[in-house]
């Protein structure tokens, strides 16, 4: 089984969503993107959990806009009781913002936050994870 990497964010945020996607497929990685893989008319919450339970890891696109999104925090929520690793990554706002709000759960806090501008460096080790995986290490 392909390595698998879940995207969340808000609409809002959506082209950059994609450009993640397109880096991750690069390092190797299989992404589920809402926009790429649910067709119109289709049960979407249903496609999101399937997409859950076979992801590796969450990476959360968090920006002003996806604090708001119920579906951004259902998707985490999913993530963290299957246990798969979350990646936090940061636009809008800073580390100390984002832990500073008193609305953010604490399991969220405790992560090591990457800024959009240092996704890279993930890219990197999400390489690496993906290469693990098929035993090309």
């Amino acid at each position: 089984m392909n390595y698998m990497t879940f995207i969340s964010h808000s609409s809002e945020d959506t082209w950059i969503a994609k450009k993640l996607s397109f880096d991750f497929r690069n390092a190797g990685a299989d992404t589920f993107l809402d926009e790429e893989q649910i067709a119109v008319g289709a049960n979407f919450e249903s496609d999101i959990l399937s997409a859950l339970r076979k992801a590796n890891e969450l990476v959360v696109l968090i920006t002003p806009w996806a604090l708001s999104r119920p579906y951004v925090w259902l998707e985490i929520g999913a993530a963290w009781y299957k246990g798969i690793p979350i990646i936090v990554l940061l636009l809008g706002m800073t580390a100390s913002e984002f832990q500073e709000k008193a609305n953010i759960p604490v399991e969220l806090k405790k992560r090591n936050l990457i800024k959009l501008n240092d996704v890279d460096r993930y890219v990197v080790e999400l390489t690496e994870r993906v290469n693990r995986n098929n035993g090309s290490v």
